[in-house]
């Protein structure tokens, strides 16, 4: 740990804090109709829009209806998306005349990307055309972003509204924040990330000759080895600058390349590298103040954003301290930082990006849920390895994705204002509205979904040699890790993953896509009702025993409940891996 990593990390969260008002602001007005700046151009573009598919942007939805506008709009994308993979061959902008894509994983990539998961199982300049890249997964970039943003809202209205039956319009919310909020973004950060280096052609391959020609040994099936000489190199390229723009601004998280941001067409610079982190964290940080302005509470929103903030610096904190430390199986051997070397563990990671810039985007994507990588999490010491997964753990709330991270952040406020009413004896309040049973039981239903399917998922992997450990490439506790992230990478529609697992295999690729369909969209709809039914509810002043929600007091209460739900739930299942990897790398081993 070095005082220039300290000052980067310092840095980044200064411009977060910098950007989050005015973007929550403007989408304020955004999403109640107000005048912005961008009106003389969009406003006619969303009038066309309403008119040629028959929206009637003054018709209101309820909670029911909005929740099947979603699912439908989602459903109608996936099927889209999962038949561009299959016919690629047959169409355009496919220069290395790439092969349809098999149909477990299109399956499997079609659900990744209308999830905002962005999972990917394949190799994607060697499995997914351009065309495939631009039509089927990077508009879906801004359109599961989109609905994600649009959910978040509808929520907050329905804190908001008071004795009415409706969240807004579905198709509306989509529109406006795709137009509004998420094409405008893309277009600055694309143009400043080609100004770094990035890709932005539709160009072929290229070939490039070896100045010193290598040889690759393979076993072929029947035991034999066979030795080739590898003389050329194919140099990937394509559209990247404006598909890293959204896969980022949208947490999505999917890369044009397999090595993700990592890769220097990707992410090609330290100033490029703080872009792609600061647009993860930017939409949802604004939200924050989104959120109190619409409810008509300011100081309410900074105490959320003040709690996201803890649980970043927490995850941080730790993440940097345990890849900055030295590994206990090398000897003799000077490890530790100096002007000439980065000290701790440079496995995995770019020398240009170093240790805390790798751990502090680890820390970031997985907070949101991003997912993109600069840095190999399956590298990472098993401390540091567990902090992405235990901020996928906790619901991916610590800012989160575009929208998910907020409306699922709300959730654990409503149980917050549920265990504080229980403490002074009187029904709960959550800004004017009385907490009830009803509401009680969805966000229970919303928290019990999640852990469920992670672990019922990496049980039956765990005790399946035949199709769950064979994907391994490490066994103990870190295969253990290996699995867990992956189905937890799934469900918390982040996407990132522990390389030591191979997951294009019938088994991983149909139960992974369970895993983001279930953790998407039945998360959703107990969140929906939950806003549903809180905008039918009246207006009560505060009293006496009223616990406000604008403290410090709360942020701190909000903050325990998540960490405490979290370690209740999941804490056996580290115990057995990271933690235990962990004791016994400690001890002299390692997987």
């Amino acid at each position: 740990m070095t005082l220039n990593g300290w000052l980067q990390i310092i840095l980044f969260f200064a411009l977060v804090l910098f950007l989050a008002k005015p973007l929550g602001l403007y989408m304020v007005r955004v999403f109640e109709r107000r005048k912005t700046w961008l009106d003389p151009v969009l406003v006619p573009c969303e009038r066309l829009l309403y008119r040629v598919t028959g929206v009637k942007p003054e018709e209101e939805m309820r909670w029911t209806q909005y929740t099947l506008a979603v699912l439908v709009f989602s459903a109608v994308t996936l099927v889209l998306t999962y038949v561009i993979e299959r016919l690629q061959q047959f169409l355009p902008f496919n220069p290395q005349h790439l092969a349809g894509v098999a149909p477990d994983l299109a399956w499997n990539t079609a659900v990744s990307f209308t999830t905002n998961t962005n999972w990917q199982s394949y190799s994607p300049e060697s499995t997914m055309s351009y065309l495939t890249q631009m039509l089927g997964l990077a508009t879906h970039n801004f359109w599961s972003a989109a609905v994600g943003l649009a959910l978040a809202i509808a929520f907050i209205r329905g804190i908001a509204r008071r004795e009415m039956k409706t969240l807004g319009n579905f198709w509306v919310d989509l529109t406006r924040g795709t137009l509004w909020v998420l094409l405008p973004l893309s277009t600055v950060l694309a143009i400043a990330l080609v100004s770094q280096g990035v890709v932005q052609n539709l160009r072929p391959y290229d070939t490039a000759h070896l100045l010193e020609s290598q040889k690759q040994t393979t076993t072929s099936a029947d035991g034999k080895p066979s030795t080739t000489t590898i003389t050329t190199q194919t140099i990937a390229q394509g559209p990247v600058a404006s598909q890293e723009a959204i896969k980022m601004l949208g947490t999505n998280g999917g890369g044009f390349f397999n090595a993700n941001s990592a890769h220097p067409f990707e992410n090609p610079t330290p100033l490029s590298n703080l872009l792609q982190m600061l647009a993860i964290f930017l939409i949802p940080a604004g939200l924050t103040v989104t959120l109190g302005q619409m409810v008509g509470s300011p100081r309410h929103g900074w105490a959320v954003f003040a709690a996201m903030s803890i649980l970043w610096l927490a995850g941080v904190l730790t993440c940097y301290w345990a890849e900055s430390q030295v590994s206990p199986l090398i000897h003799g051997a000077d490890q530790h930082v100096s002007l000439s070397q980065s000290g701790g563990n440079m496995e995995g990671k770019e020398v240009r990006f170093g240790i805390a810039n790798s751990a502090l985007f680890a820390t970031v994507t997985t907070d949101a849920s991003c997912g993109a990588v600069n840095a190999a999490h399956d590298s990472f010491t098993p401390l540091g390895g567990m902090v992405p997964m235990v901020n996928i753990l906790l619901g991916e709330i610590v800012f989160g994705g575009v929208g998910a991270g907020l409306y699922g952040m709300l959730i654990f406020v409503v149980m917050a204002v549920f265990i504080a009413g229980l403490m002074v004896g009187r029904t709960p309040e959550y800004l004017g509205k009385k907490i009830e049973g009803y509401d009680v039981q969805l966000a229970m239903l919303y928290l019990l979904i999640f852990p469920l399917v992670i672990l019922v998922f990496s049980a039956i992997s765990v005790l399946s040699p035949s199709f769950g450990l064979s994907s391994l490439t490490n066994h103990g506790p870190h295969g253990l890790s290996e699995i867990l992230y992956a189905y937890t990478s799934a469900t918390g529609n982040n996407g990132s993953a522990f390389g030591g697992l191979s997951p294009n295999t019938h088994w991983y690729n149909t139960t992974l896509g369970i895993a983001m369909f279930v953790g998407r969209f039945l998360m959703l709809i107990p969140m929906l009702a939950i806003a549903g039914n809180l905008a039918s509810k009246k207006s009560i002043p505060p009293s006496a025993g009223t616990f406000p929600v604008t403290t410090p007091l709360f942020t701190v209460l909000l903050t325990s409940v998540i960490v405490i739900v979290g370690a209740l739930t999941f804490f056996p299942a580290l115990s057995l891996g990271p933690i235990l990897e962990h004791l016994l790398l400690r001890a002299g081993h390692s997987f």
